[in-house]
């Protein structure tokens, strides 16, 4: 049990049977009033978003909550597998628990596995990934500017908008969060 003003962001809480994950949550204090605190939800398992809020220091249930560090192994039919760093176990995980991080996940890949009483929740990548674009079509001279943005199909095949000087081949760093272009990167 915790209360309102212990709420962090990717706390899980079990509300009405359910687990649902602060994505953010803010503090309200009006002038005329008590406080409250107004936040906005997502559930574990649909990936439903709800804002829901709560007067100020009500007590909720928090899930117990256990990320392991695991690393992405190889896909398998339906579902992918992942191995534990620390016990070399492997765990396999459904594509629709995975979800769009699926998009982002190329093999050997480090990522944050939560579980709940040994289900899997979801799979959290990393902030930014390091990506190939394996096809874009070709900018035209001039197009060196930051004005434009092209489709370009990554590695993974996912597909993004980068700016019009990427070329096949190159190396982007891409946000797992909304799955844009942050820059290029060249090693």
């Amino acid at each position: 049990m915790a209360t309102t003003n212990d709420l962090k962001n990717g706390m899980v809480l079990n509300l009405e049977g359910q687990l649902w994950q602060v994505v953010e949550f803010q503090h309200v204090k009006p002038g005329k009033g008590p406080a409250f605190v107004r936040t906005k939800l997502k559930n574990v398992l649909s990936g439903k978003t709800v804002d829901k809020t709560f007067n100020a220091g009500l007590k909720v249930d928090t899930a117990t909550v256990d990320r392991r560090d695991m690393q992405f192994l190889y896909r398998d039919g339906d579902g992918f597998v992942f191995m534990d760093v620390k016990d070399y176990e492997q765990t396999y995980v459904p594509a629709a628990t995975v979800g769009e991080a699926a998009t982002f996940l190329l093999e050997n890949q480090d990522v944050v596995v939560a579980f709940h009483e040994d289900a899997v929740l979801f799979v959290e990548l990393p902030a930014s990934v390091v990506l190939t674009v394996s096809h874009t079509e070709p900018g035209l001279q001039g197009d060196r500017s930051s004005a434009g943005t092209k489709p370009a199909t990554l590695e993974t095949g996912a597909e993004i908008q980068v700016p019009l000087f990427l070329n096949t081949g190159d190396r982007i760093k891409v946000d797992t969060r909304n799955g844009s272009y942050i820059s290029r990167v060249t090693d």
